[in-house]
């Protein structure tokens, strides 16, 4: 499934650590907003990741899954149409 994941984290050590967790699924679209495609299992082991880092009294972590039409219709302009900050890239 592919999701939008966005949290905002109060403490600077636990910012780090949500965003670590998030890169091993996902690229980094913003500061704090990450586009991961995952399966249920994955997306279950992401929560929970993010869960165990997390002051759930402090912090905020929103998972918004898109559907497949929903994906298909992104439209990105300008810094956000770059691809992700990490791994292969293939230009046809």
């Amino acid at each position: 499934m592919n999701m939008i994941v966005a949290y905002d984290i109060a403490n600077p050590r636990r910012l780090l650590k949500i965003a670590r967790v998030m890169k091993d699924y996902g690229f980094r679209v913003q500061k704090s907003i990450f586009e991961v495609e995952v399966d249920e299992a994955a997306f279950r082991e992401m929560r929970r990741r993010a869960e165990a880092v997390m002051s759930l009294a402090e912090d905020g972590v929103k998972y918004f899954p898109l559907c497949g039409r929903c994906a298909d219709t992104l439209i990105a302009l300008g810094i956000f149409a770059v691809v992700p900050e990490e791994g292969e890239v293939l230009v046809l």
